[in-house]
């Protein structure tokens, strides 16, 4: 069984690139809330009803009216927070974003895990993030840091805390060493076998209080499954 409590954030992905939209989709959906993903402002209107998002991922540079515009009608019909997406990286175009309302502002190329560190953040200051994440008998508390399985506490070191729930946030999937290098560590030009030491660690201590959960995957990287 897989949960999260409180109920899950509701994010809203407006980019009309349709591979970043499906990978920021996927991520966020991912890291526990729940998403829903669109092209343009038309379709955007429709769902700040229907979906009533907390948080809208809103690409400046859109079809038609731009986010400038959309995040306009976003501040006006809902409560949520707004993270603009844009290519345009100088000074004077972030200033301009965030003077017009946006609660962030990521300038692509973009790190997916400083992007999930910016939706947490907003979502944290709107009172919407998760207090707990669990997978199976795992419970991570993001608020005081502490883990347990099958109710026994489990004395991780920050590393092992921050590998442990980039894995629980991938539950299901299959992660690669420098996928989790770069979303655990921040880079990708470790040793590989670094993940394979702190990976060997974490099971010890989860397997302490019972089977396997962080299962290898020859040649592909690991998986967390409840």
């Amino acid at each position: 069984m897989v949960s999260v409590s409180p109920p899950r954030p509701r994010v809203l992905v407006v980019e009309d690139n349709e591979s970043i939209r499906v990978a920021v989709a996927a991520d966020v959906d991912a890291s526990g809330a729940l998403v829903h993903e669109c092209s343009d402002g038309r379709e955007l209107e429709k769902l700040l009803d229907s979906f009533r998002p907390d948080l809208v991922i809103l690409d400046i540079m859109l079809p038609g009216r731009d986010g400038i515009e959309l995040m306009k009608v976003v501040r006006g019909t809902s409560s949520a927070g707004v993270i603009l997406l844009t290519a345009r990286d100088a000074v004077e175009d972030r200033v301009h974003g965030l003077a017009a309302g946006a609660d962030d502002y990521v300038v692509k190329p973009f790190a997916m895990a400083e992007l999930l560190a910016r939706v947490e953040s907003v979502l944290r200051r709107m009172g919407r993030v998760p207090s707990a994440v669990t997978v199976g008998d795992i419970v991570l508390d993001t608020n005081s840091g502490d883990a347990t399985r099958g109710g026994h506490d489990l004395e991780l070191t920050t590393t092992e805390w921050r590998l442990l729930s980039y894995l629980a946030a991938q539950r299901g999937r299959t992660v690669s060493k420098t996928q989790i290098l770069t979303q655990v560590w921040g880079y990708d030009n470790y040793d590989a076998n670094l993940v394979e030491v702190h990976v060997s660690a974490l099971r010890r201590k989860l397997e302490a209080h019972g089977p396997r959960v962080v299962h290898t995957r020859r040649g592909i990287g690991y998986v967390l499954t409840a």
